[in-house]
């Protein structure tokens, strides 16, 4: 009977060793997926930041040659209002002599077509 139970405790303590080796694995198991998740996130977040990098490179590419547009539409801007500015300027004394000329002179004369009543 001896041996019995001597069989029958080795094959309990080796149940209880598989349990226990098969508990190790799974925490080695959880400890992998969580260290493969985190490797995961590290390497996407690598990706996300390589690729806006190129996206900013882009748009500063893009945005750039667009501000040189603007800055060079606001110098034609700023010529184009000194031209009329500069214009107004110098022809506004005669212009205004003309002007009042046109309004103020007033010679008066008949129609051609006016028939005079006899």
């Amino acid at each position: 009977m001896t041996s019995q139970s001597q069989g029958i405790q080795q094959l309990l303590q080796a149940e209880k060793r598989a349990k226990d080796k098969l508990e190790e694995a799974k925490k080695r198991k959880g400890k992998r997926l969580k260290q493969a998740k985190e490797e995961a996130i590290a390497e996407v977040d690598h990706y996300r930041l390589q690729r806006e990098k190129e996206f900013r490179n882009k748009q500063t590419n893009v945005m750039g040659s667009q501000g040189n547009l603007s800055a060079k539409i606001e110098e034609q801007t700023a010529e184009t209002i000194q031209h009329i500015t500069s214009s107004y300027h110098k022809n506004m004394e005669s212009m205004m002599k003309r002007l009042l000329g046109t309004i103020c002179d007033i010679n008066p004369e008949v129609h051609q077509n006016f028939r005079q009543a006899v």
